[in-house]
């Protein structure tokens, strides 16, 4: 029987994340001929079919389900060959790959620790890669990331909380509710409502649902700045994670909602005991940062 190749192994790993076989080659800048051959080259190896070809999209068969975790320990394995490696020379070297959900996350919560992190390691190079939470979530158990800041909980994956985050109004500052120190949330579906598609979005719908409330929703704005354009300007209102606003943008205020929601964000891994000398490293600094933080504020 021939060995599989990494190449075709990494193959399969993003056909489970793919709408299809192209797609799946296509990721790893392979051509779909080439990525036909791959595949078909694996399953030979393998001595058996791992795509059901007559379902739609991309299914696995039984036999390729119950493969695909030993693929992925395949990979974490290598990780861990290379960064062993890297402990050798303790930490002067090195590449750590973190991801994050979204603004909150990337721009409050991170930098503090990357700084602290860099002046201890500055040989390792840092790579901050933004996602939304589901998808950083799914980069995770492939075994594509080994940390990412997401939202908590998280069942799956050993986690530490770094920060809780909380959803304010953000109004026109010459807005009626800009008067008010807190802002009824039933007092923000009146006017044309500008809701985000970044992280924060499925929070923000839950918040209204949960109160049985429904928001004019006019704009639908992925960017941060784009929304913030148009509440300065008086087009809408919104709700937004306040640890993903500046401290203050000209034409807007921000007021804490009544009643309100948070939610926690954390680092997150697989398995802390299997983190490779680099990740764990970073691990390891985020929390002798929030511990330093604890005894500080007491």
């Amino acid at each position: 029987m021939a060995t599989p190749t990494l190449r075709q192994l990494e193959l399969l790993l993003a056909l489970v994340s793919s709408d299809g076989i192209a797609g799946a080659g296509a990721k790893l800048g392979m051509s779909p001929s080439a990525t036909s051959h791959a595949l078909r080259a694996l399953e030979t190896a393998l001595g058996t079919e791992l795509v059901d070809r007559n379902a739609p999209g991309v299914a696995l068969t039984y036999t390729g389900e119950h493969v695909l975790p030993h693929v992925r320990d395949v990979f974490a394995s290598l990780q861990l060959v290379q960064a062993t490696a890297l402990a050798g020379a303790e930490l002067k070297t090195g590449l750590l790959r973190l991801g994050s959900f979204g603004a909150s996350a990337t721009i409050r919560v991170l930098p503090p620790l990357l700084e602290r992190f860099r002046a201890r390691y500055p040989g390792v190079e840092v790579m901050v890669t933004e996602k939304p939470d589901e998808q950083t979530s799914r980069d995770l158990i492939e075994r594509r990331l080994e940390l990412a800041a997401v939202t908590l909980p998280k069942a799956d994956f050993d986690s530490q909380t770094l920060a809780i985050d909380e959803l304010v109004a953000v109004l026109p500052s010459g807005h009626p509710l800009a008067k008010l120190d807190t802002v009824p949330l039933n007092e923000m579906t009146a006017d044309p409502f500008i809701l985000t598609r970044a992280g924060s979005q499925a929070l923000v719908t839950k918040l209204f649902s949960r109160h049985g409330l429904r928001p004019r929703v006019n704009y639908e704005l992925l960017q941060l700045m784009s929304i913030l354009e148009l509440v300065a300007s008086g087009k809408g209102i919104s709700v937004l994670a306040k640890l993903a606003l500046p401290d203050q943008y000209e034409g807007t205020v921000f007021r804490p909602l009544a009643p309100g929601t948070s939610r926690r964000i954390g680092l997150v891994c697989l398995n802390e005991s299997r983190l490779s000398p680099v990740a764990h490293a970073f691990w390891q600094e985020t929390r002798k940062y929030h511990a330093s933080l604890k005894s500080a504020s007491r």
